[in-house]
């Protein structure tokens, strides 16, 4: 495994990957890890994630230089995901009581729900948020008393050799986190052992089949975050202001690297114009450069591939009928870098309005009215959030109800909250994490009935 600076494209350092051996030594020491940390009392499991929140936060710019190093990810982007991971942290340390608390069943007996820990959760992680979608699942994960493995992407093992040590430094014990730095081959076999109660991944669509293909074949609880192609739906009676500003702010978040990102932008013909001219001056305006420069709104790409595979998408769309409006062309010199792009004309068989654009490219799509923009959006393969712009507030609750997606923000861009439920439907998956929901994935439901 490499970490490659995505700025020059040079190599920072290279990661030994696991031998069999040392795997199966950290399963044992996982399954040791499971017995003692669901016996510890919740109040000192919550102690621990406050230490570990207050730890975040005292390596919040390290912690930012080190995701700009590996991923690209601009300083101030860095530095607001450190400080979300301090947040979930602390969320679920003061909630897990409630969340965790016996449900009373009224049958005549004492009867309750309980919810206990599954045991050992393999984590399969992806590069783009690499502290953020970790942290978003650990915190719940371990407040309920389960422990954690962490098979992490293979060009951000540096993010997952420092949240293990922020977990040591937190005063975990050991074997309640273990980072897993094995091959994408070695990952089945994992899921399969017999230590592995369940296991979540975020990530692609192929990777979530593959995971989840093997979780079913040995019954295994799973949750998916796969990909998505989120509508920002603009009707004519919206702040064209707000819409613009967060539209651009949702499609180049991350270096329009994330799955919740706004991507096909669903405009009402009545202000098609007025809100395309404003959005292309919005995204030519971001400066894209260096992400270790505080200046930098946009990074570059992660990867080279990746860079290419956007670029290829754009090109087969033009290639179609769209039209470029801004960007669109690889830039010279290192790095991996694409420019905040703009496509109009776009009809919905286009490869950047049926395919998951992870860069910063915005396809506009028009629509006549909130009923056509539903029809438009359900069209997808994917069903992980919306964002719907209007003044008509009872409208707003018709197109929520109607929309096949997981969540739906009102004049606001799509966000991931550890106060309420994340996660997708069709080809983006399916479980919940955050909220009260997402603890109770990685739990076993029991029936206590004494009679």
């Amino acid at each position: 495994m490499r970490s490659i600076d995505p700025h020059s494209g040079l190599l920072i350092t290279p990661w030994d990957t696991l031998t069999p051996n040392q795997i199966e030594t950290r399963l044992k020491r996982a399954t040791a890890a499971a017995l003692t940390w669901r016996a510890t009392d919740l109040p000192t499991r919550c102690a621990h994630l406050l230490a570990l929140a207050d730890a975040l936060l005292a390596r919040v710019d390290a912690l930012a230089l080190l995701m700009a190093q590996e991923v690209g990810k601009p300083l101030a982007e860095g530095r607001a995901e450190v400080t979300k991971c301090a947040w979930v942290c602390r969320y679920y340390a003061e909630h897990a009581a409630d969340f965790l608390a016996p449900t009373p069943i009224d049958t005549g007996a004492d009867t309750q729900v309980r919810y206990d820990p599954l045991g050992v959760v393999l984590a399969v992680m992806p590069w783009n948020f690499p502290l953020w979608q970790v942290l978003r699942f650990a915190a719940p994960a371990l407040a309920a008393g389960n422990v954690l493995l962490m098979k992490h992407a293979p060009n951000t093992q540096g993010c997952a050799d420092a949240i293990a040590h922020l977990v040591r430094d937190a005063g975990l014990p050991s074997g309640v986190l273990q980072n897993l730095p094995i091959d994408v081959g070695r990952v089945a076999d994992v899921i399969a052992h017999p230590a592995v109660a369940a296991v979540t991944l975020t990530g692609s669509e192929r990777a979530g089949a593959a995971v989840g293909a093997v979780a079913g074949e040995h019954l295994k609880r799973a949750v998916l975050e796969l990909g998505g192609s989120d509508a920002f739906i603009v009707l004519g009676d919206a702040d064209l202001e707000a819409a613009v500003a967060q539209g651009v702010t949702s499609r180049c978040l991350n270096s329009g690297q994330s799955c919740i990102a706004a991507k096909r932008f669903l405009i009402q013909r009545d202000v098609l114009e007025a809100f395309t001219s404003r959005f292309v001056a919005a995204m030519q305006a971001r400066i894209v450069g260096d992400p270790q420069d505080p200046a930098t709104q946009v990074g570059p790409l992660a990867r080279a591939d990746l860079r290419d595979a956007l670029h290829d998408q754009v090109q087969r769309s033009l290639a179609a009928g769209a039209t470029l409006l801004c960007g669109g062309e690889v830039p010279p010199g290192p790095g991996f870098y694409y420019p905040p792009t703009v496509l109009g004309d776009v009809t919905e068989d286009m490869p950047v309005a049926t395919e998951e654009t992870f860069g910063p490219v915005a396809a506009l799509i028009p629509c006549d009215d909130g009923e056509h923009a539903v029809q438009i959006a359900n069209r997808s393969r994917y069903g992980l959030g919306a964002s719907v712009w209007t003044a008509d507030r009872a409208l707003a609750h018709r197109m929520a109800e109607g929309l096949d997606v997981g969540c739906v923000f009102v004049n606001r861009m799509t966000v991931s909250d550890p106060r309420v439920p994340f996660g997708g439907v069709k080809m983006s998956g399916y479980g919940r994490e955050l909220g009260v929901f997402g603890l109770r994935e990685f739990v076993n439901v029991k029936t206590v009935w004494v009679e």
